[in-house]
């Protein structure tokens, strides 16, 4: 196994172990019912979230979930994503990092496509 950290997925609204990682929550809207300042969250960074309109059009079907993930990754390509994800590579650096995000799904969300973008 390389040195290198982990990262790994997670519900934003499960709490989190005490050696897991840095958590950032990847979604562009803050979740529902959770209060600014809640350590499940960690750090927000909605920058590398997808755009509203990916977001609509992908409405987690997981038909779409392909073509999803090629969209996104091109979204990523643009310097705003490409910042984003930079400072992702940057946490990383400093240990395991748990993206969260409020989908139902972790296999289809757009976290489990920045893990494979980042590993």
């Amino acid at each position: 196994m390389s040195g290198r950290p982990r990262v790994k997925l997670a519900r934003v609204y499960d709490d989190p172990a005490s050696d897991e990682g840095a958590r950032v929550l990847v979604d562009r809207l803050w979740p529902r019912g959770m209060r600014k300042g809640d350590p499940r969250v960690g750090r927000w960074l909605p920058e590398v979230a997808p755009s509203a309109e990916l977001r609509r059009w992908y409405s987690h079907k997981r038909e779409r979930f392909d073509e999803f993930a090629t969209r996104y990754a091109e979204e990523l390509g643009s310097d705003e994503g490409a910042d984003a994800l930079a400072e992702l590579r940057d946490l990383m650096r400093d240990g395991p990092v748990v993206l969260v995000t409020a989908s139902r799904d972790l296999d289809i969300s757009q976290a489990a496509v920045l893990r494979k973008l980042l590993s």
